[in-house]
């Protein structure tokens, strides 16, 4: 194996720098919350694994091995499988070092209509781009999952430490995002993505994004707040 089909894992590491710096700030209460949020990584991981094996096999897109370790699991690779668990993982530690360090800073009625609008836009979108497999599932499932979570309205004092947590999590994502489509080391078919990109990457992935923080974050709060176990 050549350290080029080591590129993939590695780049995964770039999630974890931003809490590790946060780390050496002030401390995180993480480890004893592990038992909430890895159920919540967990579900929402094999809810996105089973996604991507599904694109994966209608060629909505595929892999370039030259970047890869070649270690599969249901012909997904473990990159990707591993991807929708350290994601998680660095996202919520930052999101709890925010509860931490910023508990008094909260604007949840401006976030709520920030979530109003990404709901109605996301809704949009999946119409308007209904026969681009990609465009259409992610904005449809976001529209689904964000409005229901809007509605249910129990997530609202969480959202302003979430959607900063979300913005701060950009930064690794982008990195590791533009670089992954630059080499290609993940290729998309240009027949399932409605054409929109920022720095190369394609304006479905940061929807993708989204998605996947919201889900674990809203099952972490609400496996943390009940603590059944």
């Amino acid at each position: 194996m050549d350290i080029k089909n080591l590129t993939y894992l590695l780049l995964l590491l770039v999630y974890l720098v931003i809490p590790a710096l946060l780390s050496m700030q002030k401390k995180v209460r993480f480890v004893i919350r592990l038992k909430y949020i890895l159920p919540a990584s967990i579900f929402t991981g094999a809810i996105f694994v089973m996604w991507d094996m599904r694109f994966t096999e209608l060629g909505i897109w595929s892999f370039n091995v030259n970047y890869l370790t070649e270690i599969n699991m249901f012909k997904v690779p473990i990159e990707e499988w591993l991807s929708f668990l350290i994601i998680p993982l660095s996202s919520v530690y930052i999101y709890e070092w925010l509860k931490t360090r910023f508990d008094k800073f909260e604007q949840p009625n401006i976030f709520v209509a920030v979530s109003l609008v990404i709901f109605v836009i996301s809704a949009i979108l999946a119409y308007i781009f209904r026969k681009n497999m990609f465009t259409f599932f992610t904005f449809f499932l976001i529209s689904i999952y964000l409005g229901y979570t809007i509605f249910r309205n129990r997530f609202k004092k969480h959202y302003t430490k979430f959607y900063l947590a979300f913005g701060i999590s950009l930064m690794p994502f982008i990195i590791v995002s533009a670089t992954l489509n630059a080499l290609p080391v993940i290729i998309y078919n240009t027949d399932h993505v409605m054409g929109a990109a920022i720095l190369g990457i394609p304006a479905e992935k940061f929807a993708y994004l989204f998605m996947l923080l919201l889900i674990n974050i809203t099952i972490y709060e609400y496996l943390n707040e009940r603590q059944h176990y």
